[in-house]
């Protein structure tokens, strides 16, 4: 502000300064005037501002063509006479300028202005720029953070569109908007800081893609054959002993066949990956010399993560990516991703300015009736504005861009109620939503909600459109409670283990569109979820406050690892019974990586920031015999599941008979051998009886015949004591084959014992029995 409008500046109730026309208690952030620390760079004068950092010379610009206002990013090509070079174009609705800044290897910074504007996108061709060329992007616009408007070109800024990121992000203060170390904190996200943020940050990197999938061979599991399996990249391959070093924590490293043959050897279908976009750690994690492991914080939404790539980070991360996805598909194996389009790594308003939030603030986040704070329905900080259509094309970009030039075959969305929101609540008729379902490319893959997020009316599980899955969180919860003899009745137990028709049976929903799981990878593993009650999160550094409460757990009668061979026993029968349950309910099973071999993260429920033992898969578990029996019966159960498609339905079940001699395609059984009644499902039960009659499948195969199949009586009972169960006899079965039983530590051979309709059969404590009707 100049003098003469200093001169013209009224004074707020607490005697700051406020321009003209301001409403009362806004203080204009260029006139507040407290005390300036000597150390802390400002120069006092007209406004605060932070000193600018030592500007190194540059060479001469380079000649900058108009271009192209389109595709957004950077994109190398061959433009006009045949001269090759980059189209830089970027959005940035209410900047003043925008400044393409090349950088060199030694940091020299070369400011190529960018002067042509179409419809908010600035752009130009720079002749000689070729693959490889580090960038990053300075856009100029008011500094008025009452009013939404953050702009400060002293920030260099990551392309949204980068395809390859180079660096990592540190924080120092320089990296932020406003003045982070500012005394009087209530204020200080309205003190612009001028300082250099371009040696501190990472840079985009000019990436080639020639790469047009021709040879690539998708599985295209239909989603009733899925069985998904999450992992991290860097956790599941950095201590696995038959992958060489170097490659161990990277891409290359889960391509290699070490890592995919326990993969097919198990038999999953699919692998989620969790986040793979290039992320930043949050600033209270570097202070304590913790990062964010997980990668929930994403700042580059077409990058590949440079930290899992082996190959380099000056655009072979790329390549890196493809050739994982290649050797994936080759095996069969589909691979998701997680993927975080609700918020940024920029926080709230005391965040980092990396991106979005200085090219137009107001045009990418979701702001509060007082826009210098941030609606924030993610618990980040932040929340995109996803009713915008800058926002919108930005994500959708995204994830065309992943599919159609980087093979993957589908997505879960994180928090993805946040995204379905329109102007403040959830609406199932939002934009995003809406163009999800028309899109020619998005509506063809997997599309997976996590249904929740921590704003009010979040929680929507069962309420997405045709087309998506959902994860099934009453399913974890009405199993966990099962097993540790927590339900009060099985009503929802029953709706649970069928697919959940409770929920999912409108619209022409199928059953597969429950994702079902017991652990992902918030949360215990499936062996802590047996041997703790309560989450022992110290090493995370808040105290034991972070991680949830809710645990649904039992430790089978000691806090944490044990000595004694009955407790460890017992728990060992409970990771059965849990996985064989999840892997014969109706639906979509998701294993997390590791459980089928015994992973603990120590009591751990939270480990986000456990970037080592606690976090990485410990593949010398199998090397011990009860845990490679335990991968054992996981695989064994799988096969079963892929040979028999009574336990892979499309369609809901109905209680009724499909044709005029055929069974009901579905029974419940109490102990007695009696059909259970109304009053039984509201009784507390211990014990049940599941009957899937194999003659009843509704739908035909590829050449049009009826699917049939064995049928199956599966017995859970949760128990600590054994019980005796009647077989049901005639018309059900004459006779049964005892398929599976999770008492059994040993679990190589089937069991092989037939039983006759009628007979009393003891069924272990706490087990499942698994019976095939036999001929």
């Amino acid at each position: 502000m100049s003098s003469a409008a200093e001169q013209e500046a009224v004074q707020d109730p607490a005697g700051r300064a406020v321009e003209p026309g301001r409403p009362p208690g806004r203080a204009a952030p260029v006139t507040v005037r407290p005390e300036i620390p000597e150390s802390t760079g400002i120069t006092a004068g007209t406004g605060l501002t932070a000193a600018p950092g030592t500007v190194r010379a540059a060479p001469r610009a380079p000649v900058v063509w108009p271009g192209a206002p389109m595709p957004l990013g950077a994109r190398f090509r061959v433009g006009p006479d045949g001269v090759a070079g980059t189209n830089f174009a970027l959005w940035a609705g209410g900047a003043e300028a925008v400044e393409v800044c090349l950088f060199e290897a030694d940091g020299t910074e070369t400011r190529c202005p960018l002067t042509e504007l179409t419809h908010e996108i600035w752009h130009g061709f720079l002749p000689g720029v070729r693959p490889g060329q580090r960038y990053g992007y300075r856009v100029h616009g008011r500094w008025d953070p009452w009013t939404g408007a953050r702009w400060n070109a002293a920030k260099l800024l990551l392309d949204p569109y980068a395809r390859a990121v180079d660096g990592t992000f540190t924080l120092p203060p320089e990296v932020y908007g406003h003045m982070r170390d500012w005394p009087d904190q209530h204020v200080a996200d309205t003190v612009r800081d001028e300082r250099d943020s371009a040696p501190y940050v990472p840079k985009g990197v000019v990436v080639h893609d020639d790469d047009d999938w021709v040879e690539d061979r998708r599985p295209k599991t239909p989603w009733a054959d899925s069985v998904i399996y999450e992992l991290h990249v860097r956790g599941f391959t950095r201590l696995h002993p038959d992958i060489p070093p170097e490659l161990r924590g990277t891409y290359a490293g889960l391509a290699h066949p070490a890592a995919i043959g326990h993969l097919t050897r198990l038999g999953v279908t699919a692998v989620e990956l969790l986040p793979v976009h290039q992320f930043a750690h949050e600033d209270h994690l570097l202070r304590r010399g913790l990062h964010n492991y997980w990668g929930y914080n994403s700042v580059g939404y077409f990058a590949p993560h440079a930290g899992y790539s082996a190959s380099g980070t000056a655009g072979q991360q790329v390549g890196e990516f493809k050739r994982m996805v290649r050797a994936l598909h080759d095996a069969g194996i589909e691979v998701i991703l997680d993927v975080v389009y609700n918020h940024t790594a920029e926080a709230g308003e005391l965040g980092p300015m990396l991106s979005l939030r200085g090219i137009d603030n107001r045009g990418y986040y979701r702001l509060q009736h007082d826009p210098r704070r941030y609606a924030d329905y993610t618990g980040c900080g932040n929340t995109l504005h996803v009713v915008q259509p800058q926002v919108l094309r930005l994500i959708t970009d995204s994830l065309r861009y992943w599919v159609t030039e980087m093979g993957v075959d589908g997505f879960r969305f994180d928090l993805a109620a946040a995204l379905a929101r329109s102007m403040h609540d959830v609406d199932m008729l939002s934009p995003f939503l809406a163009v999800i379902a028309q899109d020619p490319v998005l509506r063809r893959v997997k599309l997976i909600a996590e249904p929740w997020d921590v704003g009010n009316g979040g929680y929507q599980v069962g309420a997405f459109p045709p087309l998506w899955t959902e994860w099934n969180d009453r399913y974890r919860d009405a199993v966990r409670d099962f097993w540790r003899g927590a339900l009060p009745d099985v009503r929802d137990l029953g709706y649970r283990l069928t697919g959940s028709s409770d929920l999912y049976a409108w619209g022409g929903r199928r059953p597969y569109a429950s994702v079902n799981f017991v652990t992902a990878h918030d949360g215990f593993t499936l062996r802590d979820l047996v041997s703790y009650e309560h989450k022992h999160n110290e090493a995370n550094g808040e105290g034991n406050r972070d991680g949830t409460n809710d645990n649904r757990a039992w430790n089978c009668g000691a806090e944490g690892e044990s000595d004694d061979p009955e407790i460890n026993a017992l728990r060992r029968r409970q990771l059965r019974n849990l996985l064989t349950t999840l892997l014969l309910s109706t639906g979509v099973p998701m294993l997390v990586a590791g459980d089928e071999m015994g992973r603990t993260q120590g009591g751990n429920n939270n480990a986000y920031c456990q970037d080592n033992e606690t976090g990485w898969l410990d593949w010398s578990l199998l090397e011990q015999p009860e845990w490679r029996e335990l991968t054992a019966l996981t695989a064994r159960v799988l096969r079963l599941r892929q040979t028999h498609p009574v336990l892979r339905r499309r369609a809901f079940f109905s209680g009724r008979a499909q044709a005029p001699d055929g069974l009901r395609d579905l029974a419940w059984f109490a102990r007695d051998g009696r059909e259970m009644t109304e009053g039984d499902w509201y009784a507390p039960a211990a014990t049940l009886g599941l009957y899937l009659s194999g003659r009843d499948i509704p739908g035909r195969d590829a050449r049009g015949e009826p699917v049939t199949d064995d049928s199956f009586l599966a017995v859970l009972h949760a128990g600590a004591e054994p019980v005796a169960f009647e077989l049901p006899g005639a018309p059900w079965a004459e006779r049964y084959e005892l398929v599976l039983d999770t008492s059994r530590e040993d679990q190589a051979e089937p069991p092989g014992t037939v039983l006759d309709g009628g007979t009393e059969l003891t069924v272990p404590a706490r087990s499942v029995l698994l019976l095939r009707v036999a001929a």
